[in-house]
């Protein structure tokens, strides 16, 4: 078996996992809970947020592909930091402070870091369009093939490389 099935199926056993997972839990946990660790939960994440940022720097310091994904990464941890920091918020005094955190700086950057891997993907398929002769204008992303998915294969109909 490829890894392409199997990481397709993989990932379809996830999904309805976590379908029936994310039922489980909506019915099942409390409204509210109390949680032990709640300082070292949020440094860590905060740590891993730091890291990512630092990475990122770092990738796009030195001009390497790498920086795509890392600022992928970077952008769902803000995200998802923005996500908390609200919901944990909700019906507290410091709502209003994580709310606008998110609208004015978290989700903003999140967005800026999403545009710019895709700025860089698609500049990276002009540079392989161009170098292997292809002339135009580079197709959406969802459109191109994975590179070297299959050796020795070559590309489906339409692609675009």
């Amino acid at each position: 078996m490829r890894w392409r099935r199997l990481a397709v199926r993989v990932i379809a056993v996830a999904c309805v996992f976590l379908a029936g997972w994310t039922g489980l839990l909506a019915v099942t946990l409390p409204a509210r809970y109390t949680a032990a660790e709640w300082r070292p939960a949020w440094v860590g994440f905060d740590v891993a947020l730091f890291a990512a940022f630092a990475v990122t720097g770092w990738a796009l310091w030195q001009r390497r592909q790498v920086v795509i994904a890392c600022l992928i990464v970077t952008a769902t941890l803000l995200c998802c930091d923005a996500w908390f920091d609200c919901v944990l918020d909700w019906g507290a005094s410091g709502f209003w402070l994580s709310l606008a955190s998110a609208l004015l700086a978290e989700l903003p950057v999140a967005a800026v870091l999403v545009l710019r891997a895709r700025w860089l993907m698609r500049t990276t398929m002009r540079m392989v369009m161009a170098h292997t002769g292809h002339i135009g204008p580079v197709p959406p992303l969802w459109r191109i093939p994975l590179f070297d998915t299959e050796p020795g294969k070559p590309a489906p109909p339409g692609a675009a490389c």
